[in-house]
């Protein structure tokens, strides 16, 4: 099997511009790609089966984004070999870091260069997003304005930085809030030239909050060291520092139970070269 990486991504900012008919909310934000991920292991099966070789604690393997991605390239290619896959997670379940989504976009961007599919990447972004609004940013491969439900992407240069990102130990419902009735809906659109360091908020972070105390406690702690936010709906948050020594010294300082890691941004995702 070989191995692939998957990078978790931030929210710098996500503002929800209003609600379409069909009850999806319409957003805009910019995903921020990290170089610290999970890491996809696949290999060629010669009898066409799509198989999890290992356990993924809560997420049973129909479910499973990566079988589900694998499974739906499959189908659209028309192609006859399977696969193994084995994933390897460090990005936090549910921390609004999109880790089921890097996953369910590696495996795209792998097994078209594995299965030599040569697939445009405009085609695996849209079978990603039949898979959820957050793997097509990652199929894209470049850090992005994002608009519409998060699949309106374009390409957006971001100065280095590092972050230090933490998880309190609880898991937060994203229909949940997207349904609360204190969510405000209204945020005013913004052109991508009006952003900069320090641009916007989180219209969701103050819903989490109150529902979910230790979200609100994690961040407050972690607002000592800068503009601390939370990353999409949670539970996630995260700090931009001027060094990736002083990310891991917060880290290294975080409060008991919270879980956390250091990261620099990327400029690409690893595996953007593996469709045109």
């Amino acid at each position: 099997m070989q191995a692939f990486p998957a990078p978790a991504k931030l929210n710098l900012f996500l503002h929800v511009t209003g609600r379409r008919a069909d009850g999806f909310h319409l957003l805009q934000t910019v995903f921020r790609l990290l170089d610290h991920g999970d890491t996809v292991h696949l290999g060629v099966r010669q009898d066409g089966e799509i198989r999890r070789t290992n356990e993924v604690a809560g997420v049973p393997e129909n479910d499973d984004l990566t079988v589900r991605a694998a499974r739906l390239l499959q189908k659209t290619s028309g192609y006859r070999l399977g696969a193994d896959i084995k994933v390897e997670k460090r990005i936090p379940m549910g921390g609004g870091l999109g880790g089921g989504s890097s996953d369910a976009a590696t495996v795209l961007l792998a097994l078209n260069r594995l299965w030599q599919l040569d697939l445009p990447r405009q085609r695996l972004m849209e079978l990603g997003l039949q898979l959820g609004a957050d793997v097509p940013v990652f199929v894209f491969g470049r850090n992005a304005w994002g608009e519409g439900i998060g699949e309106q992407l374009q390409a957006i240069a971001l100065e280095p930085a590092c972050y230090a990102v933490l998880t309190p130990p609880v898991h937060v419902s994203t229909p949940a809030i997207f349904a609360s009735q204190e969510l405000t809906r209204n945020t005013i659109p913004r052109t991508m030239a009006a952003f900069s360091r320090g641009f916007g908020h989180n219209d969701l972070e103050s819903v989490v909050c109150r529902m979910h105390p230790e979200v609100a406690s994690c961040l407050n702690w972690l607002k000592q060291f800068g503009d601390a936010r939370m990353s999409g709906s949670g539970a996630s948050v995260f700090v931009e520092l001027p060094s990736l020594e002083a990310a891991e010294r917060v880290v290294a300082a975080r409060p008991n139970g919270v879980s956390g890691f250091a990261a620099r941004g990327l400029e690409h995702h690893p595996l953007h070269g593996n469709a045109k």
